[in-house]
């Protein structure tokens, strides 16, 4: 599967100062999964950043055949499995 960051995506990420390949494992080994509650397209994908002080980091994302293109990326404060 190759993943595709939208320009927003892109821009998130060098603000927040992410690492993609943060953003690549959460799509790959999510530590758990939910649907977007608004666009059902969408999953926001979760995983523990041991190198961020075990934050969580949220991944929304959706489908294009077999690629995952990622619409945003942000550590979340409320998110609990």
């Amino acid at each position: 599967m190759a993943i595709r960051l939208t320009a927003h995506a892109q821009e998130m990420i060098e603000e927040r100062r992410l690492s993609v390949s943060w953003v690549e494992s959460t799509i790959s080994h999510p530590d758990f999964t939910r649907p977007d509650p608004i666009d059902a397209a969408l999953t926001r994908a979760f995983r523990s950043i041991s190198e961020a002080g075990d934050r969580l980091l949220r991944v929304v994302y959706r489908q294009d055949g077999e690629d995952a293109v990622v619409i945003t990326a942000h550590f979340d404060r409320g998110a609990r499995p």
